[in-house]
């Protein structure tokens, strides 16, 4: 199997193809550096490198540099997202972001990992798996989320957690490791009238 088919599997896997991956990575680091030195009144040309760097784009995804990620292709955007400064996605799997995602700063969403056994990780074999966060999700500030998670629709992830199982849809999660808080409920809207 080609190394872009081990990429964009939906599947766990190891690998240790140091050598091709940093071909392939090449693409997504000079466009991620393009996109970092854009000014703030550069919306289309920043449009123009997201468009360029991910596997499915939507026009109103929205990404505050400084941003990297290792290829980009395996980034899959639903629908409107905003992903705050400093974020780091490693999709050495698929990563798919629903609709209205919400991502704070310094978030790290990282499919990528390495081999327990020191001589393995020495030797270069890397882990992967594919992450999925649901559509309405917020994610908090400094978070980690790890590969193979899935977090459902509507839930919230406390900033500084790290999340290494899936989150149910509708909670709020916090803590390292995350933990399901309690579902949130309609108690939770803001009154209107309470708005200044």
């Amino acid at each position: 199997m080609d190394i872009y088919s081990v990429l964009t599997s939906d599947k766990k896997y190891f690998s240790d193809r140091n050598g091709e991956c940093a071909k392939i990575q090449l693409k997504s680091k000079m466009l991620c550096h393009k996109f970092n030195l854009t000014s703030p009144d550069e919306g289309e040309k920043r449009r123009e490198i997201m468009k360029e760097l991910f596997g499915t784009y939507k026009p109103e995804v929205c990404i505050e540099p400084s941003f990297h990620c290792d290829y980009g292709f395996n980034i899959h955007f639903a629908g409107f997202a905003l992903i705050n400064y400093n974020c780091a996605i490693l999709d050495t799997s698929p990563v798919y972001i629903g609709k209205n995602a919400f991502i704070a700063p310094n978030v790290c969403i990282s499919c990528a990992g390495h081999a327990l056994n020191a001589e393995q990780r020495r030797s270069g074999v890397n882990t992967s798996a594919p992450i999925r966060i649901g559509d309405d999700v917020w994610i908090g500030a400094n978070a980690t989320i790890l590969g193979g998670v899935s977090i459902g629709s509507g839930s919230v992830i406390g900033a500084g957690s790290v999340v290494t199982k899936d989150i149910p849809s509708g909670v709020v999660a916090v803590g390292s490791p995350c933990r399901v808080k309690r579902k949130i409920t309609e108690s939770d809207k803001i009154d209107p009238r309470a708005l200044v």
